[in-house]
């Protein structure tokens, strides 16, 4: 890895209801997100482009992932402002812990608990 390739290339966000946390995402975020089945794995990936370059990943519901409040935090993109996206959160099921925080000229953050009980970021330019 160097600085001319992302440090991420695919995250996931662990469920214990599938469809209750795709129903989730897709709600705050006004999104489509298509399911698949992989061995012992359900996943409901986030929208992506076939050779973008850009990161992307899914929500997964497996024996091996676990929601949690603690550990890595992932911050999904709300540009270009998230304040559409946090009026949304508490309606589908989820609680905003952290309200729009102002992180300088980097922009905006804030953080939500999901249907599942995960800590995710929220980040925007506004």
């Amino acid at each position: 890895m160097d600085k001319t390739t992302n440090s991420l290339n695919w995250f996931e966000i662990p469920a214990n209801d599938l469809e209750r946390s795709k129903k989730f995402y897709e709600t705050i975020f006004n999104i489509q997100m298509d399911p698949m089945e992989m061995d012992d794995s359900k996943m409901a990936f986030f929208p992506w482009e076939a050779g973008s370059g850009k990161a992307t990943g899914a929500v997964v519901q497996s024996n091996q992932h676990k929601p949690s409040m603690e550990g890595t935090l992932v911050y999904l993109n709300a540009n270009p402002n998230m304040e559409g996206v946090l009026a949304k959160v508490e309606k589908a099921g989820g609680q905003v812990l952290l309200p729009k925080t102002s992180i300088g000229e980097h922009g905006n953050i804030a953080f939500i608990m999901d249907t599942e009980g995960n800590k995710v970021g929220i980040h925007s330019i506004e």
